[in-house]
Parts: structure tokens; C-alpha cells; sequence
């Protein structure tokens, strides 16, 4: 039950992180109001990682940012890792 929960948790967050790139990219083409970095950060480490750093690269958006191009990949990692020993463990019990 809750690895069902965990997966559609982290459907949609990764598609919010998705959503998210997109969107600050289109308001900086347009010189608007941007979504903050510690945003688009904060939704990675919430679990939308993939969705942002796909994000990056599907969009162009940030990857000039040497802290972006590196910290999104390394947040993934760790969730993974995270991910891991959750399922690892509720398996296990």
C-alpha cells in the first residue's frame, strides 16, 4: 500500500517539477515574474528531481547554472538511495 502511495506521489511531483522549468522558462523569454531558485530546488528535493532535471534539459532552462547541472543529478542520487532502503525495508517487514 504504501510503495502505491510513494509511486503516485512521485508521479505527480515529478510532473510539477516538469511544469515548473517549463513554466520559469516561458516567463523569462517574456521578462516576467520567475519562479525562485530555492523553489525549483525544493520541488527536486521533495521528490521531483527527475521531473526537474528533466525539466533542464527539455527546456534549455538552467544549464549554464553549474549549481543546477550538479546539485539536481546529486539530489537524485540521494533519493534514490532513499528510495531504496524504503522499499528495501517495507519488503523486508
Amino acid at each position: 500500500m504504501y510503495i502505491k502511495i510513494l509511486i503516485i506521489y512521485l508521479l505527480i511531483i515529478n510532473l510539477v517539477g516538469v511544469a515548473a522549468m517549463g513554466t520559469d522558462k516561458s516567463k523569462a523569454k517574456k521578462g516576467a515574474w520567475r519562479i525562485p531558485e530555492k523553489t525549483l530546488f525544493f520541488i527536486s528535493i521533495i521528490g521531483g528531481s527527475i521531473g526537474t532535471w528533466a525539466g533542464m534539459y527539455l527546456f534549455r532552462h538552467k544549464t549554464k547554472h553549474w549549481y543546477f547541472v550538479i546539485g539536481m543529478p546529486l539530489i537524485l542520487i540521494i533519493q534514490i538511495v532513499i528510495v531504496t532502503a524504503v522499499i528495501y525495508f517495507q519488503v523486508k517487514s
